[in-house]
């Protein structure tokens, strides 16, 4: 997989593997995972409690949003406290790794333990006492130059390769990780004092990441360094794909940060980031990699944006709201375009991204489409869409939830054309759910992150505009 094309967890596999999937920049061999096709299977109806009815809509996003969010409060690794790669609820695991995190994914169940507090779903202690468990157990894992690895076993705090290389630090995964912890500081600093100290270890553990390292001398950041295999990876973050956050956060380093040359000349490739393409009449804004037509899978607009707010943002090269509200919208035009008559595709039943899929782990786009469909990609794009996104939302409820609906919400990913019905789930998908309603809601962590003296000043210095500077 590549980092590009499976998830971005997963725009490694897109560049890596060539272009095959064009995901995600957190795609790399993002599996590892399953290498095999899944086979189609009929649909097992599931007799897990749910209502059938709310009273109103703001209701029914609480319980979804909760439900979601359950991932990382029950369904979280019991030692750490963070989000466990994946839970199949078939019980039928890859590589016995029902105990290995995945640091990306923990920094958006992070955030949503946030909007857990409060909308009351936990209580405050109890949230304090999971945090102090995930803070102690981030100080104490493996750590390269200050960076975490992609995948961390939840009991020792050591590595787990992702990737015969890729047992080092992972600049990308600890972007998505500090984000949330960065929204997690904001909130607890001017708490009671077992909240304040929250707040100072997570400020030390954003001063010990050493993004400068990451350069490797250049102009640019790469994606993962290896004390045994040092810069063998060669992954240098060019954009557009969901690293993004990576250099915004670079730049915003008090300690090691990055110049501004770095994102101008390494991501933006000395301006050649910029697109025409016009697709149904929708300005795609930045050559995404790889699916320079319809753009790459909706978790390029989700994964950096958890905290970092789109709304008003705007540098030499783009609108970012502009630019994740397009890309919604190809994506759920081309659903309903459905140029390829894939059954159960449509206005009410749209979405693609990351995801598992009938052939393997694969990172869904209208480029590359195997009639699968995501939840997250419309449930994650409330702020975007919040019309077509609560269209798809009942849909997937009401009509099909007796099939696709689980313990911890909607699970991974369907398919109605080849009748396949997956009771698994991924913590990359599951775990931006609760924070990118919370951010079409209220916008919380938007706010929080945007707080952040250090995130200003590193967006001024890359010669950003926002309505929050």
């Amino acid at each position: 997989m590549n980092k590009n094309i499976i998830h971005n967890l997963y725009t490694l596999v897109v560049t890596l593997i060539g272009l095959s999937f064009t995901a995600c920049g957190c795609s790399k061999d993002k599996n590892s995972q399953e290498k095999t096709p899944i086979t189609p299977q009929k649909p097992i109806q599931t007799f897990h409690n749910r209502p059938t009815s709310f009273d109103n809509d703001d209701m029914f996003l609480d319980f979804i949003q909760k439900a979601h969010f359950n991932y990382m409060w029950e369904g979280a690794e019991s030692n750490s406290g963070l989000a466990r790669e994946r839970i199949h609820i078939d019980g039928n695991y890859p590589l016995n790794d029902q105990d290995i995190i995945t640091t990306g994914g923990s920094g958006f169940g992070i955030a949503g333990l946030l909007v857990a507090i409060e909308r009351g779903f936990i209580d405050r202690t109890e949230a304090v006492a999971r945090f102090e468990k995930i803070i102690t157990f981030l100080e104490k894992a493996d750590r390269y130059h200050g960076m975490w690895s992609h995948w961390i076993d939840g009991k020792t705090g050591k590595t787990k390769p992702f990737g015969q290389k890729d047992n080092g630090g992972d600049i990308v995964e600890s972007a998505f990780l500090i984000q949330g912890l960065l929204c997690a500081r904001q909130y607890f600093q001017n708490g009671d004092t077992k909240e304040k100290e929250i707040a100072t270890r997570i400020d030390n553990l954003w001063k010990e990441m050493e993004w400068d390292w990451y350069l490797n001398g250049q102009d640019v950041l790469y994606w993962h360094w290896s004390p045994q295999y040092e810069w063998q990876m060669n992954f240098p973050l060019e954009g557009y794909n969901e690293c993004f956050i990576a250099y915004i956060l670079g730049a915003s380093s008090p300690t090691h940060p990055i110049p501004a040359s770095a994102y101008h000349k390494g991501w933006a490739r000395n301006g050649a980031i910029k697109s025409s393409q016009v697709t149904y009449g929708l300005p795609l804004v930045l050559k995404h990699n790889g699916a320079e037509r319809y753009g790459g899978p909706l978790f390029w607009a989700h994964y950096s944006f958890i905290g970092l707010n789109p709304k008003g943002l705007t540098d030499q090269y783009a609108d970012y709201w502009v630019l994740n509200k397009n890309h919604t919208l190809i994506n759920y035009k081309y659903c309903v375009e459905n140029p390829k008559g894939y059954k159960g595709y449509g206005s009410n039943s749209w979405g693609l991204t990351a995801s598992y899929s009938v052939k393997g782990y694969a990172a869904h786009s209208p480029t590359n489409d195997f009639g699968v469909i995501v939840p997250t990609a419309s449930l994650s794009s409330f702020p975007y869409t919040p019309n077509e996104s609560i269209t798809a939302l009942k849909h997937f409820y009401y009509d099909l939830g007796d099939i696709i609906w689980g313990k911890y919400g909607f699970y991974d990913a369907f398919s109605e054309q080849y009748i396949w019905y997956p009771q698994r789930y991924l913590a990359i998908d599951q775990l931006t759910i609760a924070p990118m309603i919370e951010n079409h809601r209220t916008g919380l962590l938007w706010r929080l992150f945007m707080s952040c003296p250090e995130v200003q000043n590193g967006l001024k210095k890359l010669n950003f505009y926002t309505n929050s500077l």
